[in-house]
């Protein structure tokens, strides 16, 4: 007998035991370390997992880990959440209801309900994907996934939005860098040192994104915001790094032109990734809301401050939304952990949105289910939000937030 056989086996055997095996599979899970860049223990052990429960499996030329599940006609829902994690140890254990580990809400968890609810609706032709690199620039897993995978009719992020909501939007991201070289000065000089105008560039910056809204709370959905992640130097030679999050229809060019025109040296760029938005009528966003409705909850909707896989697979145009268990305050804390019950609970969710969605995909035209999306991202827009503004003015306003917001 191969090794093969016996994980499924094996797999097959937990399964048949009872209910455990969504836990076992979570702590099996948070058990493998994953930081960005070094998925691959955890993606083949997750292979062999999805192998043992009937998918056919396989890990891609980048690491993401691939599961198909169900009958080869009809339409296939994508389950697609990422199994990268920042650094950072939380010791793996379990407290009454309640388990522990880095990643267990972000994405562990995720994961591990999309894996359990397509292996309990085989009548749904499912394509589960475990992506790599999220936590880092570049979403290089949802990407290649993007280049290389048939479009499916729809797709499910797999996001901590508590097993009683759905999350229909993220705000985008771009990263600014900031380098200044300059001849050594005396202390005593009124002219500002190197690290000085690396300071002075990080609250211009700050203050640009500040003024293009109304509204000052910075993580709501309609308000651009800037994080210093990063500064050091001294009086010659500095450095800074701010990481920004942006409302869908954020004019990149204009921050980069503002930044440009602040005294540097090297101004750099890692990524311009545009916020999304879905409307409550998109099909996956309804199903979901069914389904939650279905076990006794009042579903709720949000959008959020930070960026996820959403917003890389967004240009497909399918129906598309964010759901997984665990409360997203707990992402890359020390305190990371979720509910085991909410584990069940979303699984239960899930299983139950699928062969729905299914069938709702099936029965309507594709151009009936891609135009919503599509009409939502110009209607959502932010009035008032100029998708050219003027370096010079830096003053377009945004709407005030939505409600739906987190």
């Amino acid at each position: 007998m191969s090794e093969r056989q016996r994980t499924a086996g094996r797999t097959a055997r937990r399964v048949r035991a009872g209910e455990d095996y969504p836990a076992w599979l979570l702590r099996a899970a948070l058990s493998i370390p994953s930081v960005s860049g070094q998925e691959l223990p955890l993606a083949g052990f997750l292979a062999e997992q999805m192998t043992g429960l009937g998918f056919d499996a396989h890990v891609d030329e980048v690491g993401n880990v691939h599961g198909v599940i169900g009958p080869s006609t009809g339409p296939t829902v994508m389950l697609l959440g990422h199994i990268d994690t920042v650094p950072g140890q939380v010791p793996v254990c379990q407290v009454g209801d309640l388990l522990y580990g880095r990643g267990s809400v972000d994405a562990k968890g995720s994961i591990v309900t999309m894996i359990c609810a397509a292996a309990r609706e085989r009548q749904v032709r499912v394509h589960v994907v475990g992506a790599v690199g999220e936590e880092v620039a570049g979403s290089r897993g949802a990407g290649h996934v993007m280049a290389t995978v048939p479009r499916p009719a729809a797709v499910v992020i797999g996001e901590p939005s508590g097993w009683d909501g759905v999350c229909l939007g993220y705000k985008g991201r771009t990263g600014l860098g900031y380098e200044m070289r300059q001849p050594p000065l005396h202390t005593s000089s009124p002219e500002p040192t190197a690290v000085e105008r690396a300071a002075r560039f990080a609250h211009e910056v700050q203050g640009y994104l500040r003024g293009l809204s109304p509204e000052q709370d910075p993580v709501a959905f309609g308000v651009a915001a800037g994080t210093l992640t990063r500064l050091h130097g001294d009086l010659a030679r500095a450095e800074a790094f701010l990481t920004c999050r942006v409302p869908p229809g954020f004019d990149f060019a204009a921050l980069e032109s503002f930044a440009r025109g602040l005294p540097h040296t090297r101004i750099w760029v890692d990524e311009r990734v545009p916020g999304v938005t879905r409307p409550r009528a998109d099909p996956v966003v309804s199903q979901l809301r069914a389904a939650i409705a279905a076990q006794g909850a009042r579903p709720t909707l949000k959008r959020k401050a930070g960026t996820s896989d959403m917003n890389t697979l967004d240009p497909w145009g399918v129906p598309m939304a964010a759901y997984g268990p665990g409360d997203a305050h707990l992402d890359h804390t020390t305190d990371e952990h979720i509910s085991l019950s909410e584990l069940y609970r979303a699984i239960d969710v899930l299983a139950l949105a699928l062969p729905r969605l299914s069938r709702q995909l099936a029965a309507a035209p594709p151009e009936d289910l891609a135009a919503p999306a599509a009409r939502d991202r110009e209607r959502t827009r932010p009035p008032g939000l100029a998708l050219t503004v003027p370096a010079s003015a830096g003053r377009a306003p945004h709407a005030r937030p939505d409600p739906l917001e987190a």
